[in-house]
């Protein structure tokens, strides 16, 4: 009988167990949905792909319209750094110039040895880490991550540029010199030329950003003193007038350059007449470190970046120009 009551007791329970389950189910499918929708509504959210096994993180602007292709711009992290550092804008504030712009913005990941991905290098030539060490062949994956975003979303090829932070900036120069065919134009902040040989398919737009207190890449060449752990790492920078020698030379520019911004804090000079119409800029800003101008914060331990310019500004205003 004890047995018989027990289970009659159960059965009543069983409706009200089952509702509640039922109810769960739909209050967490609920919330998934308005997650989704949120996602949507605010730029689309962080998309991820994986390409050769690595990360890239996906931004779409808002009022992305697959009918209309849009321009690819891919950003690169600095040495030790990741993708999602890179896609924070709160460092560095891409996604958002991407929705005021109307462009696309992915976020590749180095080569690291860890499942995650952080502690990343790009193999720029003579910098930097691992991935320099193992002859990583980023200029491969940098080309097969700007066909994977082709193929998933609505890009315009002719506008597709690359930018990048110290070592993701000297991987962009090193994509000028080997991917001129897949690159209209590319800009490095604090990350000077590291390529040992370079020979472009056909002139490329290039334009560098370099504050003169730098203490990891010196402006005047050379690594600075206790900026890394390791030295083996890193090399004896390329100088900034080097760098911007070298690809005036290769883009055959006429000299001397003009000022196109005079202002306190930074400087910007061009150098046009080069051939196929492209140009080489240079801005300087007087402080601001290793760091990216115009970002509203840094590593903890470093100082404020300069904001005497903007670096999105004016990397944007530059790949616009260079589309013309």
């Amino acid at each position: 009988m004890r047995g018989l009551a027990l289970a009659l007791v159960l059965l009543a329970l069983l409706p009200t167990a089952q509702a509640q389950g039922t109810l769960r189910e739909r209050i967490k499918a609920r919330i998934e949905e308005r997650r989704a929708e949120r996602g949507t509504a605010e730029t689309g959210g962080l998309q991820e792909l994986q390409v050769q096994g690595r990360k890239v993180l996906v931004h779409l602007p808002t009022g992305y319209d697959a009918s209309r292709p849009a321009p690819l711009v891919l950003a690169f992290h600095g040495g030790g750094g990741h993708a999602g550092y890179m896609a924070d804008d709160e460092k560095y504030g891409l996604q958002k110039k991407a929705d005021q712009a109307g462009f696309v913005v992915a976020f590749p990941n180095g080569y690291s040895k860890l499942p995650g991905g952080k502690f990343a290098t790009w193999n720029a030539g003579g910098c930097c880490g691992d991935a320099r060490d193992r002859n990583v062949d980023d200029v491969a994956f940098v080309r097969a991550t700007v066909m994977a975003i082709k193929d998933k979303y609505s890009i315009d090829a002719s506008r597709v540029f690359a930018t990048g932070m110290s070592n993701g900036g000297m991987l962009s120069h090193r994509l000028a010199c080997e991917a001129a065919d897949v690159f209209r134009a590319v800009a490095s902040v604090a990350g000077t030329d590291a390529t040992a040989s370079c020979a472009p398919s056909k002139p490329i737009a290039v334009l560098h950003i370099h504050a003169k207190d730098d203490d990891h890449v010196l402006f005047n060449g050379g690594a600075g003193q206790g900026a890394f752990r390791d030295e083996s790492k890193v090399m004896s920078f390329i100088s900034v007038p080097e760098t911007i020698s070298r690809w005036v030379q290769r883009d055959h520019c006429a000299v001397p350059p003009q000022r196109v911004l005079d202002k306190p804090g930074a400087t910007c000079e061009t150098y046009s007449g080069c051939s196929g119409g492209v140009s080489v800029q240079l801005c300087v800003t007087e402080t601001g470190g290793h760091s990216w101008p115009g970002a509203p914060s840094v590593r903890r331990g470093k100082g404020a970046a300069s904001q005497a310019l903007d670096a999105n500004d004016v990397i944007w205003r530059f790949f616009e120009q260079a589309s013309r």
